[in-house]
C-alpha cells in the first residue's frame, strides 16, 4: 500500500522533513508492504515570535489546497508553537479551518496537527504528569506549558533555551538533549518530552535519553507520527524512536 504524507512547513523549518521520513524509513523496515512519500507545502516564518507565528497561521489554508492537489492521505500542520500561543485548545480549531479551506477540493482522509498530536498523544498513552524541554522564550514556553496543562496534563517542570532564530533552533545537534535533560526535574514524571518542539532535533536522542532515565521518552515529532499512522490505520509501532512507538527499551 502506498501513502502520501503532506506536511505544512515553516519556510525555516529543517527538521521535520528530516524526522518524519526517518521515522517511517524505520517502520518500512518491519513493513515492506507499505511505502510512504512525503510532500510539503511552506509558510513564511524566520523568527521564533509571535507576530511571526500569527501571520504564518493566516497563510496555512494556503498550503492546505496545495496539498490537497496532491491528494495526501494524511495532512498535518509541522510547527507546534504557532498554534498553542492562539489559546486552549486551539489545535481543533486549526484543523476545522484546514478542512474548511480544502473542502471545495476534497479533504484528504486525515487532516490534523502536531500541536494536537503531542496532547493526543500523551493522553491515549496514560501520562498525567510530564517534563519538557523546548527552544522557545521564557514567554511562549508558558504558553505551551499552559496549553498543555489546559488539557488536563500537569507539566513539573520545563527547561527552554531561548532562541529565537528558527534556523539556530533547527541546527542545535540533538546529542546536547542527552546533558540538557540532567537538568530537568523528572522524579514522578510519566514522560519525558525531550523536544517540546518540531524543529529542534530529538531523534537520535530519544532512544538513548528513555534508556538512561528509565522512564518514557518522546517529542512531538514522534507523537505526530504516531498519529500519522494510527489515523492511517496502522500499527504505531517502529525502532528507535522511544515507547510512543513501541520501542521500550530502557523501561522493561
Amino acid at each position: 500500500m502506498n501513502y502520501r504524507i503532506g506536511q505544512i512547513v515553516p519556510s525555516s523549518n529543517i527538521t521535520m522533513e528530516k524526522e518524519i521520513p526517518a521515522m517511517f524509513a524505520s517502520y518500512m523496515q518491519d513493513h515492506p508492504e507499505h511505502a510512504f512519500t512525503f510532500h510539503a507545502s511552506r509558510v513564511r516564518m524566520h523568527k521564533v515570535v509571535a507576530e511571526e507565528l500569527e501571520n504564518m497561521n493566516r497563510d496555512m489554508g494556503r498550503c492546505a489546497v496545495e496539498l490537497a492537489d496532491a491528494r495526501v492521505d494524511v495532512l498535518s500542520t509541522a510547527c507546534l508553537v504557532a498554534i498553542m500561543c492562539m489559546g486552549h485548545g486551539y489545535h481543533r480549531t486549526a484543523a476545522q479551518a484546514l478542512r474548511d479551506a480544502i473542502g471545495p477540493q476534497g479533504v484528504p482522509s486525515q487532516v490534523m496537527t502536531s500541536a494536537g498530536a503531542i496532547v493526543d498523544e500523551l493522553k491515549s498513552f496514560g501520562a498525567k504528569r510530564i517534563s519538557l524541554m523546548a527552544p522557545y522564550s521564557d514567554a511562549l514556553t508558558r504558553r505551551v506549558v499552559d496549553y498543555i496543562e489546559a488539557e488536563d496534563i500537569e507539566v513539573q517542570d520545563a527547561i527552554n533555551f531561548s532562541i529565537e532564530d528558527n534556523l539556530d533552533v533547527g541546527a542545535r545537534d540533538p546529542l546536547t538533549l542527552l546533558d540538557d535533560v540532567k537538568r530537568l526535574n523528572v522524579r514522578g514524571v510519566d514522560t519525558v518530552v525531550l523536544s517540546a518542539c518540531v524543529q529542534m532535533p530529538s531523534l537520535p536522542a530519544l532512544q538513548r535519553a528513555q534508556q538512561a532515565l528509565g522512564i518514557p521518552v518522546t517529542s512531538t515529532a514522534a507523537c505526530t507520527v504516531r498519529q500519522m499512522l494510527k489515523r492511517l490505520g496502522l500499527e504505531p509501532q517502529l525502532q528507535g524512536a522511544g515507547a510512543y512507538l513501541g520501542d521500550r527499551r530502557g523501561l522493561d
